[in-house]
């Protein structure tokens, strides 16, 4: 099977991408695994995306989606694969789309995770990171038993700046600018499947999982 998990940040992609590609047996590949081994192994590609991102600017759609096309080539995602976190953008899907055929195959199923922009806000802005240890805790769903100390460790908590409502609210925007396109395009391609992304992490995969029965996963 072969298939994109797509929607805003704090839907929950990346733990329910982690569980979907596990129940269809296949490899799940997010973009920031990509850059981040072709950087490390230093790869052609890796070497001009770290190029890129030290001078503060966004690595090319043309060299992402080399890196993509090197690691759809590998063995394990020859019977199938879950993408995360590519493609962002319609001209990405595209690219996506012309390199599939290149392979000789297609996308099955696009996923998208559906939660509205107050749950966002209140999932993300909810959370707490430790000084000390790293551990993230959340006000409401993981909270710890004294007010702003970790549980951990003991060390102060902090809201860091991504998980401001109103850092938040702009990534929202973004994502409705460049990314929520997608839905319309793989609508009209008839392959998107939306799932109802709020409520407890068991409940979502569930959904997921039931929806992708339909197209043998």
């Amino acid at each position: 099977m072969r298939l994109v998990l797509v929607g805003p940040p704090g839907a929950g992609k990346g733990t329910q991408a982690e569980f979907i590609a596990a129940h269809v047996s296949v490899p799940k590949i997010s973009t920031g695994d990509i850059f981040r081994a072709n950087v490390s192994q230093g790869t052609p590609l890796g070497v001009e995306a770290k190029r890129y991102m030290d001078a503060g600017k966004l690595v090319p759609d043309e060299v992402t989606i080399n890196m993509v096309r090197d690691r759809l080539a590998e063995p394990d995602a020859s019977e199938g694969f879950l993408l995360d976190g590519f493609p962002r953008t319609t001209p990405q899907a595209a690219a996506l789309d012309k390199l599939l055929a290149d392979l000789g195959t297609a996308l099955d199923v696009v996923l998208e995770l559906v939660v509205d922009d107050d749950e966002v806000i209140r999932r993300l802005s909810g959370r707490r990171t430790c000084r000390g240890c790293g551990k993230i805790w959340h006000v409401e769903f993981d909270p710890t038993s004294r007010d702003g100390i970790c549980d951990r460790c003991g060390a102060e908590l902090f809201q860091r700046d991504d998980d401001k409502p109103e850092t938040i609210a702009a990534r929202l925007r973004e994502y409705a600018e460049k990314t929520a396109p997608l839905v319309d395009y793989y609508g009209a391609q008839g392959k998107l499947v939306g799932i109802d992304a709020t409520g407890p992490v068991e409940d979502v995969t569930v959904r997921a999982i039931d929806a992708l029965r339909s197209y043998g996963g």
